[in-house]
């Protein structure tokens, strides 16, 4: 791998076709491409707005755009300090086991010490072994007394 040609720096609106397609590019590798409904004015009004409540930063050899990471902060009531959240993190298919997923991971940890958080979480598919051992290489900590719960669509419009 050539460090010095890879590039990481935060998305800007002109971005958005590309996280589309990052974004796409991940629902065919997870196998939900039935749930991928991004709109790019959603991207828009989420990621880029005045009340925006994502980030994304791209990852870049020479001109050609190969990753893609996308968070959110939340807080932790037991720290008392906000955390860094790693909704998704993709690699194009023909740039992966170089070693540039874990220099995305590295800056996004950078970024969660600039923002004084106490945390950097993700959540990763359990048959996806070779993202968690890449995590576990890293010193990342399986919460395995946790278990994921999620209300949406039909659900959470009708849990009133």
């Amino acid at each position: 791998m050539n460090n010095n040609k890879f590039t990481i720096k935060k998305a800007n609106k002109n971005d958005i076709p590309a996280i589309y397609n990052f974004i796409k590019q991940l629902a065919i590798f997870e196998e939900l491409e039935d749930e991928c409904i991004a709109k790019y004015g959603d991207l828009e009004k989420y990621i880029f707005s005045e009340n925006k409540v994502a980030h994304v930063i791209i990852g870049s050899l020479g001109k050609k755009q190969i990753s893609m990471a996308l968070y959110f902060y939340n807080f932790s009531t037991f720290l008392a300090k906000p955390g860094l959240y790693l909704e998704d993190l993709i690699v194009l298919q023909d740039y992966r086991g170089n070693g540039y997923g874990t220099l995305m991971l590295k800056e996004l940890a950078k970024i969660a010490r600039e923002n004084d958080c106490g945390r950097l979480e993700w959540a990763v598919l359990n048959w996806n072994k070779k993202a968690i051992n890449i995590y576990d290489s890293i010193g990342g900590i399986p919460m395995k007394e946790w278990t994921t719960y999620r209300l949406t669509g039909d659900a959470l419009l009708n849990f009133k």
